[in-house]
């Protein structure tokens, strides 16, 4: 079944946020297979005119990051899909352009979705560019980007657009992770001291530029530019909510509020030839106030090939499990919390799922159970009836070993990110190659299992890094780390790391620690300095 766009009155050069609404209503209720169409062009959109949701999104703003007037997970969503199934979107090159803030797509409880030939795009996004271009004893002059809007009213100064209006001395002082872009090195970003949460004053200069008052200013050099934003990550981009085959394919997002793209609880994804970078008309440095993508508790196979990421405020990909810790044992009964209070209000554990109990000071697997029955009692606790408990201690933390996806990242271009480019810990097989990981600020891969801090689950046990530059990384290009307190034994395992090409970094290239089984060859490296470990075992190099 053909849907052209058109007949339900969604054309270019109009705003369409209501009939938009219209249409992916509409789409739940024909259950045979459609394709809906779009024309070539430029869609507007009014935030206003969007569908409203109750989005519990992972690793997104928590409860206590909400104002009192405001209630906690609720987003504007553009495109919403809700319980749709066998949906083909072809965008044929349309191009949304949204004002105002919302959750980009809302894919919840869908099956054999595949979008494809769409661009996504802020007009005057709250995320914005000061360039140094003076520096006195007292005081920083700055250019503002051309994308943002800006006034003072009474002396002060305000960003200003649909749906906020900043006061940067207000409203960023606590917005800890602003990030600099090196006046020599377009390409490479970093975290630093933000440059308002020391700031005496604002003066407009006129024609874009204002001066900011220090009692004495640091760290500032000439062509510099700061990225500066809020830090709630309230609206995701594209976010997938148990839902099952979901294809992107060509799909560009140029701004993000929050993470870019997020798939939770959902089976089987095929991401090829995205484009989450700024698009070259706007002369924009940065795409995504957060990470660029996050698959958390996922299933089957997750793929993303032929890719460019460019200007991320965070790293570009996670590939993560949740530990949810033992809070009360009953019988075969017990009550797990999720922990991070950015992650919270849904239940990936599934009937007949396999769930290991895992000690948090070894990080070690003490037993493992299937699920008989599973459910989500309040936002931070789920209910989980077990098989047997044996071995399980209140105090421990459970991963679920079957909410762990096949996973690889293939020829990909990985640029001007603020922190890591890829975080991973997931126990199937996992292949990272063929990338130019251009430019991080932190490690090129990082190989974690936490549950201390972010509780991000799991071990490694089949990762293959090969054929991948690193052409700059701020820190260790591979870091193979997990977060145990005590080594009791091998954490991660069987990691490949094969032909790859180590640029630019003059200290250690690979570091591994509670390993087992690691195999580096066919490598070239910047540094003498290639390889660190500490309690790893079978441990297999050519150098």
């Amino acid at each position: 079944m053909i849907i052209n766009a058109s007949e339900y009155g969604i054309k270019p050069d109009k705003e369409n946020g209501k009939e938009l609404s219209v249409l992916f209503k509409k789409l739940s209720e024909i259950d045979e297979e459609k394709t809906v169409v779009f024309e070539a062009g430029d869609y507007f959109v009014d935030a206003e005119n969007c569908d409203t949701e109750m989005l519990y999104i992972t690793n997104t703003a928590g409860d206590n990051e909400y104002k009192l007037n405001e209630t906690p997970h609720k987003a504007r969503v553009l495109f919403n899909l809700k319980n749709v199934r066998d949906l083909k979107l072809e965008g044929n090159g349309a191009r949304f352009v949204i004002n105002g803030k919302v959750t980009n797509a809302a894919i919840q409880s869908c099956e054999n979705i595949e979008i494809s030939g769409i661009e996504i795009d802020y007009d005057n996004p709250d995320l914005h560019e000061l360039k140094v271009i003076g520096i006195g004893k007292h005081y920083v002059d700055f250019e503002i980007d051309e994308n943002s809007r800006y006034e003072f009213r009474k002396g002060k100064f305000y960003f200003v657009g649909t749906g906020y209006e900043t006061n940067p001395l207000k409203e960023y002082r606590t917005a800890w992770h602003l990030s600099r872009v090196r006046a020599e090195d377009r390409n490479t970003i970093e975290r630093v001291r933000n440059i308002v949460s020391t700031a005496l004053k604002i003066k407009d200069l006129g024609g874009r530029k204002i001066r900011i008052y220090y009692f004495k200013p640091s760290g500032f050099k000439m062509g510099d530019t700061y990225c500066i934003f809020g830090r709630r990550r309230q609206y995701a981009g594209i976010f997938a909510d148990k839902t099952k085959n979901l294809t992107l394919n060509h799909v560009a997002q140029r701004f993000n509020y929050s993470l870019s793209f997020v798939a939770q609880d959902t089976e089987n994804i095929t991401l090829n030839e995205l484009e989450f970078a700024p698009s070259e008309k706007t002369g924009r440095l940065m795409a995504s106030a957060a990470d660029f993508l996050q698959v958390c508790m996922c299933r089957g196979k997750v793929s993303i090939t032929n890719s460019k990421f460019e200007g991320a405020c965070d790293d570009c990909l996670n590939v993560h499990g949740v530990h949810f810790k033992i809070a009360k044992i009953e019988n075969n009964t017990m009550t797990v919390k999720f922990m991070h209070k950015q992650s919270h209000g849904y239940n990936p554990i599934r009937i007949n799922d396999e769930i290991a109990f895992v000690d948090v000071k070894s990080m070690l697997e003490k037993g493992c159970a299937k699920v008989l029955e599973s459910k989500l009692i309040n936002e931070n606790e789920i209910k989980i009836k077990l098989d047997h408990v044996q071995k399980a201690s209140v105090s421990d933390v459970i991963e679920d070993v079957s909410a762990c996806p096949e996973f690889e990242f293939k020829n990909n271009t990985v640029n001007r990110i603020a922190t890591r480019a890829i975080l991973i810990t997931n126990r199937p097989k996992t292949i990272v190659e063929g990338n130019h990981f251009n430019s991080n600020s932190m490690s090129g891969i990082f190989i974690s299992d936490d549950a201390q801090n972010w509780y991000e689950s799991g071990m490694c046990k089949d990762v293959v890094i090969k054929d991948n530059i690193f052409e700059y990384c701020g820190e260790t290009p591979i870091r193979i780390l997990p977060e145990n307190k005590v080594h009791e034994g091998a954490v991660h395992s069987n990691i490949k790391i094969l032909n790859n090409i180590f640029k630019k970094y003059k200290g250690t290239c690979i570091t591994a620690k509670s390993t087992d089984n690691i195999e580096i060859k066919g490598n070239v490296f910047a540094s003498d300095d290639r390889l660190k470990t500490k309690n790893c075992t079978n441990v297999d190099t050519d150098f």
